[in-house]
């Protein structure tokens, strides 16, 4: 966000009013940090502006500047700070929302943070002073005077307990008071009807806003609870931009803003609706203003939709904006008007939207595709469930039933939680997690379960007192060093001798330890009579790089003098692997657009691997496109150069940064000229040219929106090539064909195995139709189950299926064969059944499991696969248990 004069009350205009403001008295303006936390795994999402510094509060990390203001991107939909339900109902409560935000690290503290607070808002914002309540911890008497410093009344500063004004990062750590701004709306917004009505009274009435929180790390909490006051007191502030718009702007509520009411807008005339229609629908309308922008900002961020963490909050959203869509009257997609509503007037702020504006729009129009396919079934059956818990007098949807939504119609337990709501019903959330988790180690015994081996872990106080290595190692294959600390099953010793497995930690070294998705260097440690072959190298902490190896001879002391020696030929693969991952980065951008970003990666000595961000497959041409381009890039022979510079001067020179990834004030940039600039700490070639060819093996899908290149380069490309022409040539001689023959002596030989499929297949069909079949009845549904002859694949069964179908009419039909070691299985649902919420999907799964197999498809017909082919006619046997089951009649 550029800091421009402004003077504007736009949402946008204040956040670089605030910035500006800040800069003017001595703060460094720092960019607003992903959604997705950089190194930090303990946080799903940004939640405030703090977190991109919670290292500098905790002294981890130093800075060239004691103050600084950013306007941060932040997202709250799960943990203790949820504000989802509150999305929509309320006029104040966001999913994503903008926190500006004023930090001091060690430098000024309260007097200058509520002075600073108060010229900002009455001064530089002109809101009249009349208008604002101040807060303080009941016993903070210094803030307390300070608020009376800048004219603030004694009846408008508020003393309350440490609910609402005191702050900490956990349970132990930096903590202490806060300071809040409440703005007065005026008595016509109360909404608690009380006479004393005010901001003590912490009611949530609608007449009080809070609009700024000023958090003073004062002291530092022990696991007891005791504080004791911190040597260097910092500060942390969150106004958020959305409130103070709406006060500026004198709306009625946040969404009365210009950061929402273009969206609002484009939605109302895409329904055509009139004013009066949008008024009845506030709460619908909100929600998708609300969940388009997150969703539009969480996709620029890298975040793709899926099952599992982040992905599923994204998944989450997008679909409860959906479910509100369809109600107002959205028959086809939408959720793609709005991101493009967000883009264009958040773009010029946000150039990321901008520049991977197709890939959003992708990924949201195949997200909502996918959930439309199922939510007027999935709505059915949830009336259903409905009707039969106030059947039986329940008050809660069963944990059960709330999982069959989420498994077969892709419910998440939040939407269905909104629509029970609706219905005055609660759900058993307990009982659904109990039934995911339930799935989820189905799913593990299925594919035979986590493999049990690890790492033995280094203990922490084998590492005191152990100063930083020092890397040596872009320039050099090897070094002297001196050995700092002798690692041996996890604990530290004076010495190890032969045969020891030992993990060395040395003053100095040429080994790069993984990192950034490159390996780890392996190599020798060496002196007289001692000799330790390293097998991998790895950060036991930030700055301490530890050795992992075998002593084969000798013994290996600390503080003796060694010589630290790579494995030359194996760096120069990882080289040209990680060189090459850069180029096939570039062309991927070139080839597929901008949005192709970095999701991930593996630069290994014999093979690379690639995840980026990409909504399809990509076409042979588009494949062909990007593997010559990153070949025309290698035999240019361009120069390869690492540069150390600010994280500032970085972003400004467009050097691409990986999500989620932590940089400091200081990065290093690998430069190819004319083509490629990454922030990267990964060793690499001087020239392009000595990448070698390069070959593509691999592309496919990793997740949704993500896919994944695999390719070899140097030595290992020209093995794949020399042994794809050998295998050419021995295909050729077992056709009796010249290799250049050769492929069209295969179709002749292809077609006429087809020929013959198609007459087996016919021979097998007409003894399917004749085929024994058992049928029961569950509850006036005809369930037939039938085992075809050994070695049916999966067409023939459909076929017998069909005929089935054809005889019987309304029903279920399982139809089973055993081939070698495995089980075939095909499961179909008449329509009529189907449309009353049964889903030969389902089926297929629950009778797979039996056979220790899972299976899918759609609600009308299915397939499955199982690996015990010993419990096929159990299987089969339970078809009509699962009917049951899985609810027949609904």
């Amino acid at each position: 966000m550029d800091v421009v004069t402004e003077r504007g009350t736009g949402g946008m205009a204040v956040a670089r009013r605030f910035l500006r403001f800040f800069q003017d008295r001595g703060h460094t303006v720092v960019a607003s940090a992903s959604l997705v936390p950089a190194g930090d795994p303990t946080l799903l999402f940004t939640n405030a502006g703090m977190v991109q510094f919670k290292d500098v509060f905790l002294g981890l990390e130093q800075r060239s500047y004691a103050r600084a203001a950013s306007i941060q991107r932040c997202l709250r939909v799960s943990g203790k700070h949820n504000d989802l339900e509150q999305v929509g109902p309320s006029p104040r409560h966001h999913t994503l929302f903008f926190m500006a935000g004023n930090f001091s690290f060690g430098d000024y503290f309260k007097r200058e943070a509520i002075a600073y607070a108060w010229e900002f808002i009455t001064q530089e914002m002109g809101i009249a002073p009349d208008r604002l309540v101040a807060t303080v911890l009941d016993d903070d008497d210094e803030a307390f005077a300070h608020w009376r410093a800048v004219c603030v009344p004694e009846d408008r500063i508020m003393r309350m307990g440490e609910k609402t004004n005191f702050w900490s990062m956990g349970e132990i750590g930096p903590c202490g008071p806060t300071a809040e701004l409440h703005y007065d709306w005026g008595s016509e917004r109360c909404t608690c009807g009380r006479v004393d009505c005010g901001v003590a009274l912490d009611n949530d009435c609608q007449r009080w806003l809070e609009i700024w929180n000023l958090v003073f790390m004062q002291y530092n909490q022990a696991p007891d609870g005791a504080r004791t006051p911190l040597p260097r007191p910092g500060v942390d502030t969150g106004l958020g931009i959305e409130r103070i718009a709406a006060v500026a702007q004198q709306a009625a509520t946040n969404y009365d803003t210009d950061l929402f009411a273009p969206i609002l807008g484009r939605v109302q005339v895409l329904l055509g609706h009139t004013d009066d229609q949008r008024a009845e629908a506030v709460v619908a309308y909100r929600v998708i203003a609300d969940h388009g922008r997150a969703a539009t900002f969480l996709v620029a961020d890298g975040v793709m939709p899926g099952n599992e963490g982040r992905a599923y909050v994204l998944r989450m959203i997008l679909r409860r904006a959906i479910r509100f869509g369809r109600r107002l009257g959205f028959e086809g997609p939408f959720m793609g008007e709005v991101a493009d509503v967000v883009i264009e007037h958040l773009g010029a702020d946000y150039p990321e939207l901008v520049s991977r504006r197709e890939f959003i729009l992708k990924i949201l129009a195949a997200e909502e595709a996918r959930f439309a396919q199922t939510l007027s079934a999935g709505l059915e059956r949830l009336a259903e469930v409905v009707e039969s818990t106030r059947a039986r007098d329940g008050r809660v949807i069963s944990g059960p039933d709330a999982f069959r939504l989420y498994d077969t119609y892709g419910f998440p337990v939040e939407m269905t939680r909104d629509l029970a709501g609706e219905a005055g019903l609660g759900v058993d959330e307990a009982g659904f997690r109990q039934e995911m988790e339930e799935q989820r180690r189905r799913s593990r015994q299925v594919a035979g379960g986590p493999s049990g081996k690890g790492t033995a872990g280094v203990e922490t106080g084998a590492l005191e007192d152990l100063p930083a290595t020092a890397f040596v190692g872009y320039a050099r294959y090897d070094s002297p060093a001196k050995v700092l600390a002798v690692i041996r099953d996890g604990v530290r010793v004076a010495d190890a001798g032969t045969d020891d497995e030992v993990v060395l930690v040395l003053d100095r070294t040429p080994f790069y330890a993984e990192a950034g998705g490159q390996v780890g260097d392996a190599g020798v440690v060496s002196a007289r009579g001692l000799r330790v072959e390293i097998g991998d190298a790895r950060n036991l902490s930030s700055t301490i790089t530890g050795h992992a190896g075998r002593v084969t001879s000798g013994r290996v002391r600390e503080g003796m003098r060694v010589r630290v020696s790579v494995e030359r030929e194996r760096r120069d693969a990882i080289r040209r692997n990680h060189t090459a991952t850069h180029l096939l980065h570039q062309a991927l951008q070139e080839v597929l657009g901008e949005h192709a970003q970095q999701a991930g990666s593996l630069v290994a000595p014999d093979r690379l691997r690639f995840d980026f961000t990409h909504a399809a497959a990509l076409t042979p041409p588009e494949r062909a496109r990007v593997e010559r381009r990153v070949n025309e890039m290698v035999m240019e022979a361009r120069p390869v150069r690492a540069t150390t510079m600010s994280l500032e001067r970085a972003r400004d020179l467009g050097a691409k940064a990986l999500f989620g990834e932590k940089y400091g004030e200081r990065v290093r940039v690998v430069s190819v000229k004319g083509h490629s600039r990454e922030l990267c700490g990964g060793t690499h070639l001087a020239n392009t040219g000595e990448v070698g060819p390069f070959i593509i093996t691999v592309e496919s899908g990793v997740a949704a929106g993500i896919r994944r290149i695999e390719a070899v380069t140097g030595w290992c490309a020209y093995e794949r090539a020399r042994a794809h022409e050998q295998l050419l040539t021995e295909i050729g001689a077992v056709l009796r064909a010249a290799p250049a023959e050769a492929l069209e002596r295969v179709r002749r030989l292809s077609e006429q195995v087809r020929v013959l499929a198609r007459v087996e297949k016919q021979r097998q069909v007409g003894e399917a139709g004749e085929a024994h079949h058992v049928e029961a009845d569950v509850d006036g549904v005809r369930v037939a189950t039938a085992r075809l002859d050994d070695g049916a694949n999966h067409d023939s069964l459909r076929a017998a299926g069909d005929r089935l179908r054809e005889r019987l009419g309304s029903g279920v039909y399982v139809l089973a064969s055993a081939v070698g070691d495995r089980a075939n299985l095909v499961v179909m649902v008449t329509p009529d059944l189907a449309g009353r919420g049964l889903r030969a999907d389902a089926l297929a799964r629950a009778i797979a499991a039996r056979m220790g197999g899972t299976g899918g498809g759609k609600a009308e017909l299915a397939q499955a696969a199982g690996r015990d082919v010993e419990r096929l006619d159990e299987a089969l046997a339970s078809a009509a248990d699962e009917v049951r089951r899985l609810g027949a009649t609904g």
